[in-house]
Formats: structure tokens, sequence, C-alpha cells
């Protein structure tokens, strides 16, 4: 499928089938800590980037299979509200299945009346703001030059107000620049007048795009966490219940690992299949030259052969 991925054994949505609204690494923002690789394409231009049609259509395929699917999620490989049909298919996802529907966005896009109408329909909205001054915006997150983290706090603001359903904010954790206990005491003092459902730190588990950033330890998200109060936790990997996916096992392989690097447990979970099963499969798509591993840590990572 061509804007499907999944399902995908998300650490916070459970199994969630994933929606790709513009083309890969097409973003607002450039940040060090992506997973997916450096931004090839830094535009704030809201355009009609995929064809509403056809995403409909291959999500009722995806359906059909009949998986246990616990949300839609409008994330992928860049930034989905750069999208200007989003509201159009969110909204044409709800009449599809009563699945609920998660948007991953940057925050970026916010502060425009239209964006914040549009996702007003989903039922989950994960926002992320990683910081509040621009100095640390601009070294963190890369943006793209007519954006300022000012703008993005304020289109949070605005959002709650108009947004009845679920709103998560993420902070992604980066060693050396926001992870000081001071930094993490100006970013309460923003998000503190907005009614977050929960504040989720995170930090790097796969490659990322400056191989310098370094994850932080459990014990230091957790001494941070205790900054923020009690909203805020600590996002550990989803060790989710079996769930069984009988048929293009291999398929399924290239499909999850073709928007970010897995390791192999990951790839099991989300398949619910034995680790020496899966390992077949790695293995022969790996002879066939369609996959390749990286070392990442202490971890090994799969991703498509580049």
């Amino acid at each position: 499928m061509e804007y499907i991925f999944g399902p995908v054994l998300s650490r916070r949505l459970g199994f969630s089938l994933g929606v790709d609204l513009v083309p890969f690494k097409t973003c607002s923002l450039d940040c060090r800590y992506c997973q997916l690789g450096r931004t090839t394409h830094k535009t704030i231009e809201r355009r009609a980037y995929i064809s509403l049609d056809k995403v409909i259509a291959e999500l009722k395929d995806a359906l059909r299979q009949n998986q246990n699917i616990d949300y839609i999620t409008l994330s992928g490989s860049g930034e989905p509200t750069l999208n200007v049909d989003l509201g159009k298919i969110v909204t044409a996802i709800k009449e599809t299945t009563d699945i609920p529907v998660a948007v991953l966005t940057n925050t970026t896009l916010l502060h425009l009346e239209s964006v914040r109408d549009e996702l007003r329909a989903a039922d989950l909205v994960v926002p992320s703001l990683d910081a509040v001054s621009q100095e640390l915006f601009l070294k963190i997150n890369r943006p793209h030059p007519q954006l300022n983290v000012s703008q993005m706090i304020s289109g949070l603001k605005s959002f709650r107000k108009v947004f009845s359903g679920q709103l998560w904010l993420e902070i992604m954790m980066v060693r050396g620049l926001n992870d000081l206990p001071e930094e993490m005491r100006k970013i309460k003092r923003v998000i503190s007048s907005i009614e977050f459902d929960r504040i989720q730190l995170n930090t790097t588990v796969r490659p990322v795009a400056d191989e310098v950033i370094e994850p932080l330890t459990s014990e230091e998200l957790t001494n941070l966490k205790e900054l923020v109060g009690e909203r805020c936790e600590v996002i550990a990997r989803f060790k989710g219940e079996q769930h069984t996916l009988k048929t293009n096992i291999p398929e399924k392989i290239i499909s999850i690992i073709s928007r970010r690097p897995v390791t192999l447990s990951e790839i099991s979970d989300s398949l619910g299949i034995p680790k020496e099963r899966t390992t077949k499969y790695i293995y022969l798509l790996d002879k066939q030259g369609k996959i390749e591993s990286l070392t990442y840590g202490s971890e090994s990572y799969y991703q498509l052969k580049r």
C-alpha cells in the first residue's frame, strides 16, 4: 500500500494502523532526533499531497483483513498537518470506521485557525513541544525559517479551547539540551496553563538523524517527570497481548520497517509470532537484498535497504 502502513505496535497507542499524508520527509522541522533521518523537503506550504480517494480505498482494504486495530494514526514519514485535506481525511476515516483517530503533529501549524478546525474531528491529538525558547527550539528542531516557538505555544493554547478530545503532549528529551532541570521548569511554567490530559516524556530509542544524540536513562526521565507533576509520565516500551497476523508476513515486515528502523522484538510483537519465526523471515528478506541491519547503542535495528 502507498499510504497505509502497519499495524505497528506503538508504545502509546497499542496496535496502530498508520496513514501517511505527505511524501517521505516532507516536514516543517528537521529534528536532530528524527528516526527517519534528515528532512529533504522542509516546508510550511499546505498542499493536497495525496489522493483522498486512494487513502480511503487503501484503508478499507486494510480493515477488511479483520485486524484488531486500536487506533488509526495520522503520522508516518512527515508532518500530517501540511496536508490541506487533513480535515476531509479525518472526517472520511470516521465515516468509514468506529476505530478512534489519532493525529501526531509537531505543533508548528497549530497557530493556523484552519488547522485547528480540521483537527477538531480527531479523537486524540498528540502535539510535541521540546523547548519553550527560540534558541533551544532552533538547536533541537531546526525549523523552517518562518517558524517560531511562541507561535506554537499560542497555537496549543488556542487549540485546547476548541478541542474536546484527548490531548497528550509529547516532549522529546535530548541529552545536553533540554534535559537540564532548569529547562524542564521553564517548560512546566509554559504548559501549566494548558489542560493536557497527559504529558509524556520520550527519548531516542532508534537510530536518529544526528548521530551524536544520546538517549536519557530511565532514572533520568523519572527525575525529570517528578519536576513536571502528576500529569506527566515516562513513555515505556509497549508490551501488548499476542496479536497474530497469519498471512503475507514478509509484506507486513516490509510495511513495519518502511517508516522507521525497528528491532527484532518489535517486529515479533507487532506480528504476534515467535522471535524464532520472525528471524527466518528477516533472514530471507536480507538475502533478497530488501532490508539491512544497523546497530544503535546495544541494539540491532532493521530498515529498508538504502
